[in-house]
């Protein structure tokens, strides 16, 4: 069980792996998210289900590296097994058919989260367009399988070496201007990302959603860790999310916490690279 059956490099800090977990793949619902954990030696990882095959019983995993628990779960390969893995666990994305197109947004490593969102507003009928950005080609993937499951695919970087040069957000502006209406949009990415699509979308008039990733422990929310100020209220983000009205949220206080233990994951890194870097996993 957990054993990783494929490993690809997406670019040189995001990998993509495929786990055998059937009893999640089999509940996997589109939004939501599992917690794994690579070894004795690496903490609780929460990542967004990017996809999900019930026949087969797999989940596939996208990441970056960039603290000691992503590194060392980078450097597993295929035939390990992950010690712990745990889910579908949030509040699946609400999927309904919508009168107008729908949008989803994609930026770096929230391009891969995306997919199974496109691919469940798609099967219910609606008018599906995706954008996805990064900061180069290099970061861009999954190309080919959101043009399969959307309508129109607008590629974005901000160096101009693929796609149209620019901003996911000017793309939106482009898309509301070309189409009229746009019924909801989906953005997945850094929070910064998340909060300027917020920004752009709320004089439009255009419904937005963000999947938050806050920090996060235990994910079912006793921990409380992982809560968000949406509106007057505090809610936590493993239980009552990941998703939100993205216009609800406060962005800057979600920012702030967000930061709290960058010292913490400086120190974690540096203990690892000095013991060794390894995973210990063979």
């Amino acid at each position: 069980m957990n054993e990783i059956l494929k490993k690809e490099s997406l670019s040189p800090a995001v990998k993509l792996m495929v786990l055998n977990c059937p009893f999640i793949a089999e509940k996997a619902q589109a939004g939501q998210f599992f917690i794994l954990r690579a070894n004795e030696l690496a903490e609780r990882i929460p990542l967004t289900i990017a996809d999900y095959d019930r026949e087969q019983g797999t989940i596939t995993a996208i990441f970056q590296e960039m603290g000691a628990s992503t590194k060392i779960l980078g450097q597993m390969e295929v035939g390990d097994s992950i010690l712990d893995v745990v889910g579908p666990l949030g509040v699946p994305s609400e999927i309904e058919k919508f009168d107008a197109p729908v949008i989803v947004v994609g930026g770096g490593v929230g391009i891969a989260p995306i997919y199974p969102v496109a691919r469940a507003l798609k099967e219910a009928g609606n008018e599906v367009i995706a954008v996805i950005g990064a900061r180069n080609r290099e970061l861009i993937f999954w190309e080919d399988k959101l043009r399969a499951v959307t309508d129109e695919l607008v590629i974005c970087t901000d160096d101009g070496s693929y796609g149209q040069k620019g901003f996911v957000t000017n793309a939106v502006v482009d898309l509301h201007t070309k189409h009229g209406k746009i019924a909801c949009l989906w953005a997945i990415g850094p929070m910064p990302m998340m909060r300027a699509m917020t920004n752009v979308t709320r004089p439009l008039g255009i419904k937005t959603i963000v999947s938050m990733n806050p920090l996060m422990m235990d994910g079912t929310g006793m921990c409380g860790a992982c809560r968000v100020q949406v509106g007057n209220e505090t809610k936590f983000a493993c239980v009552d999310g990941p998703e939100f009205d993205g216009h609800l949220v406060d962005f800057d206080l979600a920012l702030k916490r967000l930061s709290i233990y960058k010292n913490e994951e400086k120190r974690a890194i540096a203990h690892m690279e000095h013991q060794g870097g390894g995973c210990g996993c063979h």
